[in-house]
């Protein structure tokens, strides 16, 4: 495989997991539910935050963070998203 096809098929990947992951940003909560957002929830919330987070740069309908949570169990499902984002992320660009 040339190079130059290498380098077209490797920007084709990347575009389409842009455009994958674009398509699972968070959105306006039109449907709140009485007991609030709960650990799985918040588990996609961390693991989209990335993609979350620029596209909240850009509009004020899309937020990084549930405020309507059941707590805990939130909170720690965002953080646990979040590490299972950051921590390959991390350890990939360390070399020994």
């Amino acid at each position: 495989m040339s190079a130059a096809r290498r380098g077209v098929t490797g920007l084709v990947v990347v575009v389409g997991m842009l455009l994958l992951l674009g398509a699972c940003a968070a959105g306006v909560n039109t449907e709140q539910s009485a007991g609030g957002a709960n650990f799985w929830a918040g588990l996609w919330h961390g693991v989209i935050l990335p993609v979350t987070f620029v596209v909240s740069l850009f509009t004020d309908t899309v937020s990084i963070y549930e405020v309507d949570n059941n707590g805990n169990w939130y909170d720690f499902g965002f953080v646990l998203g979040i590490a299972m984002f950051s921590g390959p992320v991390i350890a990939g660009g360390r070399r020994h």
